[in-house]
Formats: structure tokens, sequence, C-alpha cells
């Protein structure tokens, strides 16, 4: 009987190919707590492993069959596969999703992969490893649950979760799949929407340069499944880049521009040509959206646009950090839009592909967060910085994604308010981001003590509504240096006129679930919970000089019990009453 296939979806979604094959499902597994697996070469495949384990789900969750929560950093994994039969591309690519924190690959006995960073994605071409009939995987992954430098968001370094911290996850974490390419073929895509042109601006990137061959890339376009155009350009070189001219905007863009509203999306499919015949062929999507700053105002397509956001950190009960289905992924961003909010923030995590994919289809503005370190230092500089760079990568082409926040309170970087060494490294990753990506606005250090920045974001749970209403009515006040547990700019930056969002506010506790915990005021019954949430949401719709908020939090996380549903994802409170504070009027 073949063994079920768990998250069976193609996991990137952006760079879609016909044939692959899944890896999830029963791997064997086993905790190397005495480290003997180097030295006895368990690499080599021919040794029995006494547990199995469900992939893609790490071993501390209920779901991957073990939900073992203690301190095991070096964790082996085995399984076997064959080449399907009918994969006639001679080259075998093998991805992996994520695996925390650094993991080294074999395939047969055979090395084919070494990755570090445990929220993005990696590939290999195992082509030359592979044999007939059956072929043997191994992965060996070793997290450093204790290190502090170590770049892992909510991950607690301690062994049981506590306070804003919560349980580990260790080795793969997202989906392993392999498929077949052919010797020359499409590496990556990307996409630059320009709206004030009305153009696309496509680059294509190959594995390497075409040589002794006539290489093509033929681009054909679609809109809601109507034939839009079609561009074939020559493929010299391993990148190539087009600007294709959409026509047909004759309604302001209001009925193909990407908002929340209206989530429109152009269908696309690449196709590489060499010799005349088809070599790779992707299908992908892209959306006319842009965002920007103008005259210290949140534009989205040109228009003032209030961002009513709220805080997802991305844990699910069984799971930890993989969502127990696609399903649930769509569903946390259908429950947030029916209480009103029309996006998130993504809390120190890099956040699944899937999760994405259903925020672009479904019309989601997500900030895209880097999962930091908690204390500083040269290792954790080159460690967060490759990472956050290939997170980045990843996840350009999503219209969804507006923002970038690489740092979050200062975390990685606690004396940054008189450290000069962490000031520079705040600053470097805003010019890093920019430098990688211009289409987006960065946040240099969310919530407080901010160097250069696109937007200045505070991070508030005051929860008296008129402690609130005064603090917020001057922009003297808003930016004062006693109005806040930190200061807002640090390093001799000063205030340019920036956007001012609360991008965490709120955290109140309300128990409906069987979960013990804290939040950062209390509410005591349903009805004293959303007149405690009026109270803390209409002060920042009401303000002059607040331009955007982010309420603390969906859903409870373990013992965190701030949500606006529970960890089981119950609503606290009918959500149209909280859809109806949310989604009140604005004076700015």
């Amino acid at each position: 009987m073949p063994q079920e296939i768990l998250r069976p979806e193609y996991p990137r979604p952006q760079l879609v190919r016909e044939h692959w094959l899944n890896l999830n499902g029963t791997w064997e597994f086993e905790f190397d707590d005495e480290l003997i697996g180097d030295k006895e070469q368990w690499w080599v495949g021919d040794k029995a492993f006494s547990k199995q384990i469900q992939v893609p789900f790490a071993y501390q969750s209920k779901l991957s069959g073990i939900g073992e929560t203690g301190f095991h950093d070096l964790v082996w994994y085995r399984r076997s596969f064959t080449i399907l039969a009918d994969w006639s591309n001679p080259n075998i690519l093998l991805h992996f999703g994520a695996v925390d924190y650094a993991a080294t690959v074999w395939v047969n006995g055979r090395q084919v992969a070494f990755h570090e960073g445990g929220h993005t994605p990696f590939q290999a071409d195992i082509t030359s490893a592979l044999k007939q009939g059956d072929n043997v995987l191994v992965v060996r992954a070793e997290d450093f649950s204790r290190d502090v430098t170590l770049p892992r968001g909510k991950q607690y370094w301690k062994e049981d979760s506590a306070s804003i911290f919560y349980t580990r996850t260790t080795g793969i974490w997202q989906t392993v799949w392999i498929e077949p390419v052919h010797k020359l073929h499409i590496r990556k895509l990307k996409f630059k929407p320009d709206i004030d042109r009305n153009e696309i601006h496509i680059r294509t990137f190959l594995n390497q340069a075409p040589a002794g061959c006539k290489a093509e890339v033929r681009i054909d376009i679609r809109f809601k499944d109507e034939y839009f155009t079609s561009t074939t350009i020559s493929a010299r070189h391993a990148e190539e880049a087009i600007a294709i001219k959409l026509h047909d905007f004759n309604d302001h863009g209001l009925g193909r521009w990407w908002t929340p509203h209206k989530p429109n999306l152009y269908d696309v499919t690449i196709t590489l040509l060499v010799d005349g015949q088809a070599a790779d062929t992707l299908d992908s999507y892209f959306g006319m959206r842009k965002i920007s700053v103008e005259a210290g105002k949140v534009m989205l397509n040109n228009r003032v646009y209030f961002m009513r956001l709220v805080l997802d950190q991305g844990y699910f009960p069984d799971g930890i950090l993989t969502a127990p289905s696609d399903e649930a992924l769509k569903q946390d961003i259908e429950l947030a839009k029916s209480m009103g909010f029309n996006g998130a923030r993504k809390h120190q995590k890099i956040e699944d592909p899937r999760f994405l994919y259903w925020a672009d289809k479904l019309g989601y503005l997500v900030w895209g967060e880097m999962a930091n370190a908690y204390n500083y230092s040269e290792d954790y500089v080159r460690k967060v910085t490759q990472e956050w760079q290939e997170a980045i990568e990843r996840d350009y082409n999503h219209p969804s994604i507006v923002v970038w926040v690489p740092i979050n309170e200062s975390w990685g970087v606690p004396n940054i308010l008189v450290d000069k060494r962490q000031q520079q490294h705040a600053l470097a990753m805003y010019h890093m981001t920019k430098s990688i990506d211009d289409t987006r606005l960065v946040v240099s250090n969310d919530g407080w003590e901010s160097m250069s920045t696109d937007l200045v974001t505070i991070h508030d749970y005051a929860w008296k509504r008129g402690e609130l209403e005064e603090r917020y009515a001057t922009l003297e006040k808003v930016l004062g240096p006693k109005s806040h547990r930190r200061e807002v700019l640090v390093g001799g930056t000063v205030y340019e006129g920036q956007p001012i969002l609360v991008t965490e506010f709120g955290g109140i506790a309300f128990k409906k679930s069987e979960w013990e915990g804290w939040g950062y005021s209390g509410a005591e019954n349903e009805e004293d919970f959303l007149k405690k949430l009026a109270d803390v949401v209409e002060p920042f719709l009401q303000s002059p000089h607040v331009q955007g908020i982010c309420y603390t939090q969906l859903t409870d996380v373990e013992q965190e019990i701030n949500g606006l549903l529970t960890y089981d994802r119950v609503p606290k409170a009918p959500l149209e009453q909280i859809k109806n504070i949310f989604g009140g009027p604005v004076k700015n």
C-alpha cells in the first residue's frame, strides 16, 4: 500500500512544474544525542533507525508521530525513493522547503547538499548520485537550541515554553520533493510590476548560460483565463530581461490592479525552448501592485491606504511551525479578513510559501519579517544576513508582500541605543534589503529604536482609552521620548515625516480554551473583551497621526492567550462584532 502523502499540494506556487514527486510521509528517524552518527557514517544508509517520523512535521509536534519536546539537537532522517518511469528529462532536482537549522544531505552515500538557515529553501542536482531502482536519501539536521545568537524567531532556548517564547522546531518542517528537469532549465523568475508605465518587467534565470544550442524563452500571459499576450525572447545568457506593455488599462487600474479588495492576478507560463523544442515549462503568476510613501502617506496603487493588520505568528497546536494542511493556511486568512483586517504582520517567521499564495489569491497584505536571534555576535551577523537575503529572494514575486521587517524590537541588537556596531548592523540590514528589492517599504527595527526607516513603527500595549487618546493626539507626544518604553529613533536618526503606524498593541488576554496563560491586559468575559478591544483600537483609528495598526494577535499561541481566536481557531467573540471595531472609520 502506498503511504499517505502529507501536504500533497505543490509547495512552490510561483514556480510550478507539472512532473514532480512528493517525498513527504513516513521516514526513518533517529536522535543522535551521543553524537555518534558521523563517526559511524550513518549517511551510508545501512543503519537501522529506531523511530519513524511523519515529514514535514518536526519531531516536537504531535503530527510528526513523536511529540517529544526535549532537547535533541542532532537528528537523522532516511527514506528511499524511485525515479518515475515516465520522467523523460535527464536531470533530477531535490528540494527542501525548510530544515531547521543546518542540513547535510546524502543520496546513496554521496553528499549532495549542505545548507544553513532554518527558514529558507535549498535544492541540489542529484543526477550523478542516482542509480536504477531504489535510492537512499539521508538527511542530517543539526539545531542549536540554547544558542541565543541563532536566528530562531519565537523558539525558546529553554526546555519548556514560557512568556512570549514557544516550543522549538528541529529538522525538516516543510515539504521535500524531487522533479525532473532538462540539463538546461529555468532556475528562477523575477516579476517587477510598474503600474505607472503599465508594464511588467520579467527577468528569467537559467541554471547556466546556453552553449552549443539555440535557446529561447516564450512568455505567455493570461488574465482571468483569457489569453493576453505572448512574447519570445532569445536567451543568450543565463539571465535575460524584458519589459512587456500591458494594454487595455482604460479603467484607471481598478479592473486589473492587485488590491486586498480586488486581488487581480495575471497567470504566466514560461517555456524554455532549446533548438525549437520545449525543454522546461513553468506556471507562475504576478500582480500589478505598487506600495509607496508620498508626502508622508502610505500609498497602495497611488492611493492613500490605511493598513488594518493583525499580528500572526503562524503556530499551530499540533504542527507548531508547520500548518496541518493547506486549508489551515487559507482559513487563517479568511478568518482575519472576516474580522476586518486587510493584512498581517507575519511575526518572527518566514512563512510557508503556500500561505503567501493564498494571500495573493484572496487579497491580503503581508509584512514579511525575519526570524531574529535574541543577542548579538559577529557570527549572528553572518547568519542573519545570509538567511534574510534568501528569504527576500524566495518571496520577491508575491504581490501580497508590501513591507520587509529585518529586525523586530531590537532582537539581535539589544544594545542598539548605545552600541555603534549594532546601530550599523540595523542600518546595513535596511540598506541591504533596499538594494535587493526597491519595490517595497522597509522597516529598520519594528517597534522602537530605529535607524533609517521607511515607516516609523511603534509598539504600545497601554490599555486605557484616555491614556491612548492623549498620547496620540499630537505628533510631539507620539514621538516623545517618554511616550513609550524605548526611544523611537536612535543613533542620531531624525524624524523625516515618515508615516507612523502602531504595529503592536492590544494583547488582551481572554481565556476561552483549556490553555492557561497570560496577556498584556485581561478581560473577564465576552462583553468585557469587546469593550476593552474598542478601548485600544478606536484611539488609533481616530488619531490624526496614525496611518496603520497591527493588533496583537490573531490566535492564542501555547501559554500566550491574547488572541482574537483560540489556538484551535475558535473566535472569542462574534466575528461581525470584532469587524465592527477594527473596520471603524479613520480620521487620518
